[in-house]
């Protein structure tokens, strides 16, 4: 189905333009790894309040052997409909993109896709119920310029569950994480819950006060609570609220 975006044709049949604001894009980074599969349910939880959804799988070299070429493309697009199986929705967006970086190649996307924010799952060491970036998360929390979220490791246990609870960890002099926050918990009919209490579903962080408009950076205290945290996190970029 062809998709028209910010057109309307009015009953005369001409085209007029209407300047719908258009939902957030959110892509999922997936390799059909079980983290990754943390990935998809915190993309799922995200994506419920009326975001859309994509998946990415990331390639580090073309093979130039054709035989394995086709073996690598199989491969990619397995793990891709993996993901759509697991979300229950066959026809949700998939990408595969080459490139030697995961994070990288996943900016580029973002960038291309206007993406609202990646989604990783943690990375494969971390212990369940907490959440650690992997190296892929880490290339955009350090000068990104697409929000980031992190799936806290387990969250797929919880299969197609929602997010109840929304917690703020604001930046200096930058109100692009609270209203986010307050964005997000209206579109998921979520409550705002203080940062102290710890036991919110998602905390929502803003970018350090070195950071540029528009680009992802973690603070020292922020990567420090971070490192304590038993909640999926989402990190936005300097300046750059999502509007859920």
């Amino acid at each position: 189905m062809a998709v028209i975006i910010g057109q309307l044709a009015n009953a005369s049949g001409l085209t007029v333009a209407k300047d719908w604001p258009m939902p957030p894009r959110l892509i999922v980074s997936y390799d059909g790894t079980t983290n990754d599969d943390d990935a998809l349910a915190l993309g799922s939880m995200l994506a419920s309040g009326g975001s859309t959804l994509a998946l990415a799988y990331v390639r580090h070299s073309h093979e130039y052997d054709p035989a394995r070429e086709a073996i690598a493309e199989h491969d990619a697009e397995r793990r891709l409909e993996h993901g759509r199986t697991w979300l229950g929705d066959p026809d949700v967006r998939s990408h595969v993109v080459l490139n030697p970086s995961t994070g990288a190649g996943l900016g580029q996307l973002a960038a291309a896709e206007q993406a609202s924010a990646v989604v990783f799952g943690s990375d494969y060491r971390t212990p369940p119920g907490r959440v650690e970036p992997g190296g892929a998360a880490q290339v955009l929390l350090s000068g990104g310029t697409v929000a980031v979220a992190v799936a806290r490791a387990g969250l797929r246990l919880d299969g197609h569950g929602r997010i109840a609870t929304i917690s703020v960890s604001p930046s200096e002099e930058d109100s692009a994480a609270q209203e986010t926050a307050a964005s997000l918990a209206e579109a998921l009919g979520a409550e705002l819950v203080p940062a102290e209490d710890g036991t919110a579903d998602l905390i929502v962080v803003g970018s350090s006060p070195t950071a540029r408009p528009g680009q992802v950076a973690l603070s020292g205290a922020a990567r420090s609570k971070l490192d304590s945290a038993r909640s999926s996190v989402l990190v936005i970029a300097r300046e750059t609220p999502i509007a859920f």
